[in-house]
């Protein structure tokens, strides 16, 4: 079936069809609900080229991604966000593209998409403090919405973001009642504007309860396997070791749990850990017990959710920019325990 017929079958022009399908506003919600029933019903398809000319957008969510040996985006974590981007885009009928650059060719792809015509909106991945890309896009006029928040930027944008500040001071309160006092920060690079808002919320739950940061026991750098084993495995051979460890994703966390077995000791009873981000399809935090205490947001809705609201921006361009703002539950596994005596 093709849009002449499902709009002859409704008794509707193929201009009020094509604007219901494609969430144009001026379609009452009731028309609305009716075509897509319809188009349900009679498993109708637009064709891709066809509702591209019809309603002057390329119908393509753009993703750049750059690929340093500072800050790797194509990881896990990325890889959830993605599943759950994608679902959205299938959901309203849009394609996804990824573009690959090198740190100093980013801003450069943003000008060659947008004069290319090929994306409707672009996602954007890892803002730092401060960010270029939001008043380059801006400047563009590029529908976008950041993943995430960069604090030095004042001019409003479309974000969603985890309270990043708020999980890490709940985490190290949550330490701190069990009475732990040599805590250790095991955080991502901190040019990001993520990992400076996490060390912010450890460094403020520390102040609070009297205990002042210790700087030997803090470590940024890129969230890999090896940097958690590493950055363990050098604090626990300290005079003075940490009793707890409060690290920024599970990659971290499993070196830091292979640190804590080869110095001879036992995760949640001589050393507790805290991770951040466990919910994760490809690496579970174990079965019916969760392995490790985690701070959870889920990456996958947070994808599913930034889709939706770029998608939203992409057919209301005259909109107000959205913000929201998602809170990290405190999951209790058996990587925690009293500060040993």
């Amino acid at each position: 079936m093709n849009l002449k017929e499902l709009s002859e079958h409704l008794a509707l022009s193929q201009t009020t069809v094509s604007r219901a399908l494609n969430g144009y506003p001026e379609v009452s919600e009731k028309t609305r609900e009716r075509v897509h029933q319809a188009a349900k019903e009679l498993n109708y398809s637009p064709n891709a080229r066809a509702k591209s000319l019809a309603t002057g957008r390329s119908q393509t969510i753009g993703h750049v991604i750059p690929v340093s040996t500072q800050h790797e985006m194509v990881n896990p974590v990325f890889g959830d966000f993605v599943a759950g981007a994608g679902e959205a885009y299938v959901q309203q009928g849009f394609d996804m593209m990824l573009t690959l650059v090198d740190d100093n060719d980013e801003e450069d792809a943003y000008r060659k998409i947008k004069a290319r015509g090929n994306v409707d909106g672009i996602i954007v991945h890892g803002p730092r403090m401060q960010d270029s890309r939001i008043a380059l896009l801006t400047e563009l006029g590029l529908p976008f919405v950041v993943h995430g928040r960069a604090s030095d930027v004042t001019t409003p944008y479309n974000w969603l973001d985890t309270n990043n500040t708020r999980a890490f001071r709940r985490a190290t309160d949550f330490l701190l009642d069990l009475g732990h006092r040599r805590i250790a920060l095991i955080n991502g690079l901190e040019v990001m504007d993520f990992a400076h808002r996490r060390r912010g919320g450890y460094e403020d739950a520390l102040k609070k309860r009297g205990v002042d940061p210790d700087p030997a026991l803090m470590r940024s750098e890129e969230m890999t396997e090896i940097f958690g084993y590493r950055s363990a495995s050098e604090m626990l051979a300290m005079e003075s070791p940490p009793t707890a460890f409060l690290v920024a994703s599970m990659m971290i966390a499993i070196g830091v749990r292979r640190a804590i077995h080869e110095a001879g000791l036992e995760m949640g009873r001589d050393v507790s850990v805290i991770t951040h981000d466990d919910d994760l399809s490809y690496i579970k935090n174990g079965h019916d017990v969760p392995i490790f205490t985690a701070t959870r947001s889920s990456v996958r809705t947070a994808g599913t959710r930034v889709a939706e609201m770029l998608m939203q921006q992409i057919k209301n361009p005259d909109s107000d920019p959205q913000t929201e703002l998602m809170e990290a539950e405190l999951i209790i596994g058996t990587s925690t325990g009293p500060a040993p005596t």
